[in-house]
């Protein structure tokens, strides 16, 4: 049986109707051809299945030079959180002093990520690889172990055994941090404002809340996408309640500040009648009023370390150990206080 014809960059160009030229541009990551077109180009790549010849690759080298980051957020989730601005700051101060550039890509699931990891790593596009939002049973690691994709972790749990290599936070320390202090406040009723409810960050957070009820708490988690809109919506249906907790915590400051924003809109007097806090902090988070208690950490400082760390492991032959991040603090401002009910 004859063998299948390899698909080229000149049949890719011809499927897409641009030129070879355009194809290269895009199957690189480099500038010189509009989003949409790179989208309809690398889909047509990854449904052929397309990989670079070996002479191909022999002029490429061994290195491209590039760092790959891939969030799984959209382009205005991610334009409103302060933790993602910082993050790649803090990734591209460290790279650009090696002259390695960062390549941001955004996808809309699991499955569209781990499609561009193998992408990135059959067409030597990328050196290495950035992860967030580690879950259980993570498939996004798996695959990067089968490409032998180098690759760090930013997660709240050492690796597993023969897992990428993990820059860790102590998130369960960091929720008891918050969550006790609400509690030592006097807080009996909290509700906890989540990101999607299968990130580890997550589930530590309300491992650590749902414990408290043996000290006579009544915690609740609403899991959400993070974004303010669903904080606005989420902060509605809970002070509409003919019963409402006495404290809200949110996983980010913009949705923090935009449950405040609610509050105000519905006469709820914080922190007098509600009080409200934040596991993600930023300079915004302090200048508003009431300013936002909040989990401070130098997110500037864990995206350079995330991208050292990643440089030593693309350098090493052996997946490194993993290392503890610098551990976050409990900032205490105006939105927190002991509830009108404590006594």
């Amino acid at each position: 049986m004859a063998r299948a014809k390899r698909v080229t960059i000149t049949d890719i160009a011809r499927l897409a109707g641009v030129s070879p030229g355009a194809v290269s541009f895009a199957l690189n990551g480099r500038p010189g051809v509009s989003e949409a077109t790179r989208a309809r180009i690398l889909e047509i790549a990854e449904e052929h299945q397309w990989v670079p010849s070996s002479a191909a690759r022999a002029l490429v080298g061994s290195r491209a030079g590039v760092v790959g980051f891939a969030v799984n957020r959209t382009a205005r989730a991610l334009s409103t959180e302060a933790f993602f601005t910082d993050l790649v700051a803090g990734a591209q101060s460290a790279l650009t002093t090696q002259r390695i550039a960062l390549q941001l890509v955004l996808v809309s699931s699991i499955d569209e990520e781990m499609a561009t990891y193998r992408r990135w790593s059959s067409a030597n596009q990328v050196d290495g690889v950035i992860v967030i939002d580690p879950r259980d049973d993570d498939p996004r690691l798996r695959v990067l172990t089968d490409l032998g994709l180098p690759a760090v972790v930013i997660g709240s749990h050492i690796s597993e055994p023969d897992g990428p290599a993990t820059i860790w936070l102590d998130d369960s320390r960091v929720a008891h941090s918050l969550f006790d202090y609400l509690t030592a406040l006097g807080h009996r009723s909290i509700v906890y404002v989540s990101g999607p409810a299968e990130f580890q960050h997550t589930q530590l957070r309300t491992d650590v809340l749902t414990a408290l009820a043996e000290r006579g708490v009544t915690g609740e988690v609403i899991p959400t996408d993070f974004s303010p809109a669903s904080a606005t919506t989420t902060m509605r249906s809970i002070l509409s309640r003919r019963e409402r907790p006495t404290a809200v915590v949110f996983d980010n400051d913009m949705m923090a500040i935009a449950g405040c924003r609610v509050a105000q809109e519905m006469r709820v007097a914080v922190p007098d009648d509600l009080s409200v806090a934040s596991f993600d902090d930023s300079t915004v988070a302090g200048l508003v009023h009431p300013s936002i208690t909040a989990i401070t950490r130098d997110t500037f400082r864990l995206g350079e370390d995330a991208a050292n760390f990643l440089l030593e492991q693309i350098d090493s032959g052996d997946i490194l150990p993993d290392r503890p991040g610098i551990p976050p603090q409990l900032t205490v401002r105006e939105s927190t206080a002991a509830p009108r009910t404590a006594s």
